[in-house]
């Protein structure tokens, strides 16, 4: 698209853009955005279905790519990537991987943030939607990868706020991506979601029953994609033919013609390369064979993702009964035969299977609008990064621990509380240290916020503070740090996008949240089933009804959301059949149930010879 100046301006802080407005009036919608690396897609839920939304140029996909020509004129999507070509200097892409820094792009005199090129993406996407709907968009869902941090999030939300929409929600890519496919085949099974795109990789271990899409973990590498591929190929071709270095304008051919020999490798089993430098016409052959010979160690990160999202989901690999592949990397033969030799069976992946992010999120537009047809569906997120406290470590007390209070993965909206110590006497206060990450040191995670709390001095280990961390399905995190001597709580909403009022009625919404397990109504109810039971039984029923009430019991207090529910289920099951319980044997039960939920054992990694010889 292009922006043109006899259109109404479109301003944020370093560039005005003009753009096609609409002039009358116009009821609103809501659009599904997914803002895409390579390129980017948009989506609307009207009358029962979703309708992917075309561009100016006839296409579903817009290239997420930036230029500036010669005359300060603004180009995106398709005219900018071809721009790119022949000016690489003017143009830009890849930028979504830079979503959340400070690092300015210089495109002919202007400087752009990576929020404000997305922005600009995301404009024309709603130019388009507005053109093909014929009403003003006011709202839009965006995806963003499942390994988004905060700030990543954040600059989203930003992109499309200068972009002149509202952006109240983000949606993980692998969850859209699971709804859509969910809702395509309806079959209710435990399904592993392999987003594949251009620039980012995201696994997901989903489990759908009934209208309720449930995310069990996720895992991904923000800089992983099919565009590593091409890099791969490029500089292959190189190496074959002893090239030392290219300018800017030839590595941009370079890499556009790598892109197309893999883009024909999902085709054909062979295809030659063609590169004209300095005159001379150079060729190399490539087959499926050698590009797998040679992209060993982007198949083992895509491996290393797999494996982390199978152990944190607490399945094996033959609990997964269906797998999904989305992105338009997954159309690569190679990709899919890497699958299968994993999993030992065979993908799922759709002919259209680049697009089912978008589709899922408009699919989630029509659920948060409640339309009719999906207002019943129900998609649960969970939490992709540890949220944790810094504690002290006595062995190397310049460098603390992190302890973790939310785990990744934990189902939200959540609430989980932990109690700190002081560590020496007369301490009169307590470093609040909030961190986002997986490392065990503090200072190798990301520093969410850091304040000072006020405690009555007494003797080390006599004052505690209980620290409760309540997040929501939107990114919001409230801290409340209780007193235990004196009751006292500081209450502290960690984002600093919020002015005061913002902040009240966030906590006043989270307040809700923050209920231990073991106090839900619910969960309280079928305690009291238990003890009564127990109670009322004698002998080895007793005993049995005993054992499982104290397990019951542990798992409330884990604070462990996903465990707590299959373990009521398991035991409402039981209670529906209780002239059948003495039958059951209390150890047989225990050790199945948390064979149901253990961590799969690391196994033997496959030697990559293996997939090679039988690839090839």
């Amino acid at each position: 698209m292009i922006f043109r100046r006899d259109d109404p301006p479109f301003s944020f802080a370093s560039v005005t853009v003009w753009y096609n407005g609409i002039q009358g009036e116009f009821s609103m919608t809501m659009i599904g955005i997914d803002l895409g690396t390579t390129n980017s897609l948009g989506s609307v839920y009207e009358k029962g279905i979703v309708k992917l939304i075309p561009n100016a140029y006839g296409s579903y996909m817009t290239p997420s790519v930036v230029a500036v020509d010669e005359n300060d004129q603004v180009l995106v999507g398709l005219p900018a990537k071809k721009y790119q070509l022949s000016h690489p200097e003017r143009a830009v892409s890849l930028f979504k991987r830079k979503m959340g820094s400070l690092e300015r792009v210089k495109l002919g005199k202007r400087t752009f943030l990576p929020e404000e090129l997305s922005s600009l993406v995301i404009r024309s996407i709603l130019d388009d939607a507005e053109r093909m709907l014929g009403t003003a968009v006011d709202e839009a869902v965006i995806s963003v990868p499942a390994y988004f941090y905060d700030e990543q999030r954040f600059a989203t939300k930003k992109a499309g706020a200068l972009a002149g929409v509202k952006v109240e929600r983000i949606i993980n890519e692998p969850s859209s991506a699971a709804l859509a496919a969910y809702y395509e085949n309806q079959k209710e099974q435990m399904s592993l979601v392999f987003d594949f795109g251009g620039g980012t990789l995201d696994v997901t271990v989903i489990d759908c029953i009934g209208s309720v899409v449930s995310i069990l973990a996720i895992a991904g590498d923000n800089n992983l994609g099919g565009s590593d591929f091409d890099r791969l190929i490029a500089r292959s071709f190189m190496d074959e033919h002893h090239i030392k270095r290219l300018d800017e304008t030839e590595q941009e051919a370079l890499l556009l013609a790598a892109e197309q020999c893999k883009i024909r490798l999902s085709s054909k089993k062979e295809t030659d390369l063609t590169f004209r430098l300095d005159d001379e016409l150079l060729s190399s052959h490539y087959t499926l064979t050698r590009l797998a010979s040679e992209s060993e160690g982007i198949l083992t990160k895509i491996k290393n993702v797999i494996s982390r999202v199978i152990r944190d989901a607490e399945v094996n690999t033959s609990d997964i009964e269906q797998i999904i592949m989305v992105g338009g990397s997954s159309k690569m033969p190679l990709i899919q035969s890497y699958i299968r030799f994993l999993f030992k069976k065979t993908p799922f992946v759709s002919e259209h299977c680049d697009e089912l992010v978008a589709e899922g999120v408009g699919l989630f537009c029509g659920i948060k609008e409640r339309k009719e047809g999906v207002k019943q569906y129900i998609l649960s997120d969970i939490c992709p990064f540890s949220l944790s406290q810094a504690t002290y470590n006595e062995a190397v007390p310049a460098r603390d621990y992190s302890t973790v209070i939310i785990p990744r993965n934990s189902i939200l909206p959540c609430s989980i509380e932990k109690k700190f110590y002081t560590i020496r006497d007369n301490q009169d206060k307590m470093d609040i240290t909030v961190l986002q990450g997986e490392a065990v040191y503090a200072d190798q995670n990301r520093l969410l916020d850091k304040y000072v709390i006020n405690i009555p001095k007494n003797k080390k280990g006599a004052e505690s503070v209980s620290v409760r961390y309540t997040y929501d399905i939107n990114g919001i995190l409230l801290v409340d740090c209780t007193i235990t001597s004196t009751g006292e709580t500081i209450s502290r909403v960690i984002s600093d996008r919020m002015d005061e009022e913002e902040v009240k009625e966030q906590i006043a919404r989270l307040e809700k949240l923050k209920i231990h397990p073991r106090d839900v109504e619910e969960n309280k109810e079928l305690k009291e089933r238990l003890i009564a039971l127990t109670e009322n039984s004698t002998g080895s029923r007793q005993e049995w009804f005993m054992d499982l009430l104290s397990f019951y019991e542990s798992t409330l207090e884990s604070q462990n959301v996903y465990r707590i529910e299959k373990l009521k289920k398991r035991i409402r099951e039981i209670l529906s059949q209780e002239e059948t319980a003495e039958l059951f044997d209390t150890d047989d039960f225990l050790s199945s149930f948390e064979e149901e939920v253990k961590e799969e054992e690391n196994e033997e990694p496959e030697e990559w010879e293996v997939f090679s010889k039988w690839i090839s």
